[in-house]
């Protein structure tokens, strides 16, 4: 904001206060929020408080969009500010590998997300495309395999998302997650911007956003994002910052502090200050993943949470989600938000993924 400031010591006052109350309002983009505006109770979910830090009802998008607002805030508390632009740098895309297959072309590239990294990654295009594509942006789980996992080169068949979604005419983006696969980024450093390696992947996951945007096969105004466990939430934190993703699914993904583990969350490849500054506290922490959820709304969000897993608790989702719902319906979204509760453990079902196919079809037609 800049501010024209008058000759007398009066107006000079005035106007050092106006920039004061500036910098206290919630701004519409992710990567200008700042995490001193952070206020909120987080089981309050429909109540923010003003400029004058009195509480209210959230009543309209408005109120929503300062409260959504202050739960990014909240967030980049614990993983760390979001970079800003000053971080982009040239994609410079390298193909290092190309196979041919019936139904698709699969390629073996590396991206740069920002000056001296580099992120390996396939790109899947389908053959025979006669005009731009919907694209999906495919994260995977915790596994060596990375990226090998979703395209159908080993691991789970129920987790080969991207290959099925190559076969249904989208294009993928699949990237490995920082330290897995062959993408050797270490967490541990601390000559870095990134406290958490949650940021860490939700910058290279902006990027490739931006690399989708690129290619001529692809309809920008048709890109989603897809993960399982690790890649579930890695692709609902994308999605916070990240707008232009229209539909998300997310498959074992997450539950809340107060039916999980905190202490999960908080190795370096997810969000050490969960432990080093709120000590595992589910009081302390200043967000919960109902707030998350509803900071979605009102764009598309398909969710697969397995009766039986072991991971992420069933009971933590169903509070997550009903919290979650009353947002959507708010926003006149409520048929955005599908959940599924599939009689499986942390795995993601053929069914399943079959309705959310088919669900993500309607979503970016």
């Amino acid at each position: 904001m800049s501010q024209r400031i008058g000759g007398g010591r009066g107006s000079f006052f005035a106007a050092l206060l106006l920039v004061l109350i500036a910098l206290w309002l919630p701004s519409a983009s992710a990567r200008q929020t700042s995490p001193s505006l952070a206020r909120e109770d987080p089981t309050r979910l429909l109540f923010v408080r003003g400029d004058d830090g009195t509480e209210h009802a959230v009543r309209n998008a408005d109120d929503w969009a300062r409260r959504r607002a202050h739960i990014l805030a909240n967030l980049q508390r614990v993983m760390g500010h979001l970079p800003d632009d000053s971080r982009r740098v040239p994609l410079d895309v390298k193909v290092l590998e190309e196979v041919r297959t019936p139904a698709y072309v699969r390629r073996k590239i590396s991206y740069a997300p920002e000056a001296g990294d580099r992120v390996p990654a396939y790109l899947l295009i389908p053959n025979g495309l006669k005009r731009a594509a919907p694209a999906m942006l495919c994260l995977h789980q915790t596994t060596a395999l990375g990226k090998d996992e979703p395209v159908g080169l080993g691991g789970r068949p129920s987790l080969h998302y991207a290959h099925e979604l190559a076969l249904r005419g989208y294009v993928c983006l699949v990237p490995d997650y920082p330290s897995l696969g062959e993408y050797r980024y270490d967490l541990t450093r601390t000559d870095d911007v990134y406290v958490s390696g949650s940021m860490k992947a939700i910058w290279n996951n902006l990027r490739a956003v931006d690399l989708l945007e690129s290619l001529t096969e692809v309809d920008r105004r048709r890109i989603g994002c897809i993960g399982h466990s690790l890649g579930g939430h890695n692709a609902l934190f994308t999605a916070l910052f990240d707008r232009r993703l229209r539909a998300v699914i997310t498959s074992c993904g997450f539950s809340n502090f107060h039916d999980d583990t905190v202490a999960n969350w908080t190795g370096p490849r997810y969000m050490p200050r969960l432990r080093d500054v709120y000590g595992n506290d589910p009081q302390k922490i200043p967000f919960d993943f109902h707030e998350l959820i509803a900071a979605i709304a009102p764009r598309a969000l398909f969710v697969c949470a397995p009766l039986h897993d072991s991971n992420f608790k069933v009971q933590g989702v169903r509070h997550v989600v009903d919290r979650a719902r009353k947002v959507y319906e708010l926003l006149g979204a409520g048929q955005r938000l599908k959940v599924v509760y599939p009689d499986a453990p942390h795995d993601f079902p053929d069914e399943v993924r079959r309705q959310a196919y088919e669900w993500l079809g309607r979503q970016l037609r």
